[in-house]
């Protein structure tokens, strides 16, 4: 367990150490703030287009 704890160390900081691990947490933190904001999104029109076939059924 100690030596798998040590590559995860070591392993963590040559990704810091390097500029392609710094560049691939970069890219993952802007994915995941897309993805934050492609869920809000969603979500907002989400229940503005439920709403809006609930009424378009309602008149039906």
């Amino acid at each position: 367990m100690l030596n798998q704890s040590s590559k995860i160390k070591s392993f963590i900081s040559s990704l810091v150490k390097s500029e392609e691990g710094v560049t691939a947490i970069e890219y993952a933190l802007i994915a995941a703030g897309i993805a934050v904001a492609i869920a809000v999104v969603v979500g907002t029109l989400g229940n503005s287009v439920s709403s809006t076939f609930q009424s378009v059924v309602n008149k039906l």
